[in-house]
């Protein structure tokens, strides 16, 4: 009977446990959390966000400008622009490089960016790669920058906005007009795995999400997102790309095509848009889908 009761008990505990997660769910509605008035013409399109919780700031990257054909200058004129957690202004910098992605990886402690052509799919170039961004002690960009990964081609498609999956130190890398979804260890230079996005059961296509971005949320049972530009949604999937839900977007909310390409991002549990029409320079949206972010 005791040995019975224990079991119960252990069950039950059990249980108890996955009650958060059996019930999280994707929000039917997304919940608009930030807005980030660029308070300056992107330098050429504005491309990802990133979140540093020690600082209590975002980072939005503007990519798309390489070095210009000539020139001795091998840097990008693209820059990087500092938010409080109130979506105000505080800093620019010109880092130097072709923003792709950017990202605070908590295991190096370091704000780090993934440029253009990551996989030298479109040939070599300088300035290419994982970059840190220095910070001072108040979360300030300084302007300088360390390497920290040169090519890999595992990544694919030259254009791909790689989000990083932390506790595993693993990189997710759409590609191109497709709902495939390359992952990367940066140890190898042969993809590690590989997922396809059930867009049919999302009630999309291809050619209706954005192009080269899916966002690693680590969230349990929802660690993918992409954006629906044509339905003015954000689409859910669990890590082996199976559709969890759909959280749509205000319906007066202006998307562009260029929506499908740029200005793009996930960070502080957020899902970040770049309202182009909104403001002289355009406006970052940042929503909340899933009941799972407090």
């Amino acid at each position: 009977m005791r040995f019975t009761n224990i079991i119960a008990s252990a069950t039950m505990s059990l249980w108890l446990l996955h009650i958060p997660l059996a019930n999280a769910q994707v929000l039917p509605e997304a919940v608009l959390a930030i807005k980030m008035p660029l308070v300056s013409e992107p330098t050429s399109r504005p491309m990802t966000v990133a979140y540093i919780a020690q600082y209590n700031r975002y980072y939005v990257a503007d990519g798309g400008l390489g070095p210009v054909p000539g020139e001795d200058d091998t840097n990008s004129k693209s820059q990087v622009h500092v938010y409080s957690a109130d979506g105000v202004h505080l800093q620019t910098s010109s880092p130097g490089y072709n923003n792709r992605s950017l990202y605070f990886n908590p295991n190096s402690n370091q704000l780090e960016t993934i440029t253009y052509n990551i996989s030298s799919d479109a040939g070599f170039a300088p300035n290419t790669g994982i970059f840190s961004l220095d910070l001072d002690d108040k979360g300030n960009l300084l302007g300088s920058s360390k390497d920290v990964f040169a090519y890999n081609p595992a990544f694919g498609d030259a254009a791909t906005m790689p989000t990083y999956d932390t506790a595993n130190k693993l990189y997710y890398a759409k590609q191109e007009r497709s709902n495939v979804v390359r992952i990367v260890d940066l140890k190898s230079r042969e993809k590690v795995g590989e997922l396809k996005l059930d867009l049919s059961a999302a009630g999309a296509k291809p050619d209706d999400i954005s192009d080269h971005y899916v966002a690693y949320t680590g969230l349990a049972g929802e660690e993918l997102a992409v954006l629906d530009v044509d339905h003015k949604a954000i689409l859910v999937f669990d890590k082996n790309g199976q559709f969890v839900g759909k959280s749509t977007l205000p319906t007066d909310l202006k998307l562009r095509a260029k929506n499908h390409y740029n200005g793009l991002g996930y960070a502080n549990g957020l899902m970040f848009v770049y309202y182009e029409t909104l403001g002289e320079f355009g406006t970052y949206y940042g929503f909340k889908f899933s009941d799972q972010v407090k």
